[in-house]
């Protein structure tokens, strides 16, 4: 019975995500226009020439000199980049810094596959704007997405591929220092700053040089947290779970 009783809740996640995605007002962005099948090849032929060893090495995530989060480089860094053990880089600033990591990943590696930069541009790269709380409470949508647009601007003249953002989490205690990163408490009025924010970043088509990919993140009822620290097991009734998180989980696709 209790096994019966998972079944049918993930169950019935799959089939919200699965009506949510059929959404005719989600945000759609066009991916480069080549051919999806020639690239399909391409990835494949790729594949086939790498060793295990460089397959692992494009799961390997180090850490830049430009924040202190996420993961940290070691004193060999640019060897595991020229060996081929890194397939991103987390928090590199400047465009002198990026392209020189990007230099030696392309010129150095037997396969010369390019790594990807990722960056927390959450409310601003070079320009700064408000926090996404504070901006939130403009209600401003087309606003929102022409901040986004800008950072995206900014940070792609810098090299940087991906932003950690926008944070969908739907906070209600404001002793959650995390409070500051969401549009606040309410999953409807969320989503709508979420959309608005991938659409800026995103733009209408990512070959475009000055898009940069959006993430939306972090995970159903991340901000439910009962101790208010980083991460922690939340601790949510049902209904709650159904009416605030995963309704506004599905709201975002």
């Amino acid at each position: 019975m209790k096994h019966l009783k998972v079944f049918l809740f993930y169950s019935f996640i799959l089939a919200l995500l699965t009506v949510s995605c059929q959404n005719r007002n989600s945000v759609q962005t066009k991916l480069p226009s080549e051919d999806t099948n020639q690239w399909d090849s391409k990835i494949k032929d790729l594949m086939s020439k790498m060793t295990l060893e460089e397959k692992i090495g494009q799961l390997n995530m180090l850490g830049g000199n430009g924040a202190v989060t996420g993961p940290l480089s070691n004193a060999d860094y640019i060897k595991e980049i020229k060996e081929g053990h890194v397939g991103a880089m987390l928090n590199c600033c400047t465009a002198s810094y990026t392209r020189k990591l990007m230099e030696l990943a392309v010129d150095s590696t037997r396969l010369h596959i390019p790594l990807l930069f990722g960056y927390d541009v959450i409310h601003g790269q070079r320009t700064i704007f408000p926090i996404p709380l504070g901006e939130s409470c403009s209600w401003d949508l087309k606003l929102m997405e022409k901040s986004a647009k800008i950072a995206a601007i900014e940070a792609s003249a810098e090299g940087i591929n991906w932003t950690f953002a926008p944070m969908v989490d739907v906070a209600r205690d404001p002793r959650w220092g995390r409070v500051i990163e969401g549009a606040g408490e309410d999953p409807w009025y969320g989503s709508l700053v979420a959309k608005a924010k991938v659409r800026g970043f995103q733009g209408k088509d990512l070959s475009n040089d000055s898009t940069i990919l959006a993430c939306v993140k972090h995970g159903v009822a991340y901000g439910a947290h009962p101790l208010l620290e980083g991460i922690t097991t939340p601790w949510i009734c049902l209904n709650a779970c159904f009416t605030v998180f995963i309704y506004h989980l599905t709201m975002q696709l």
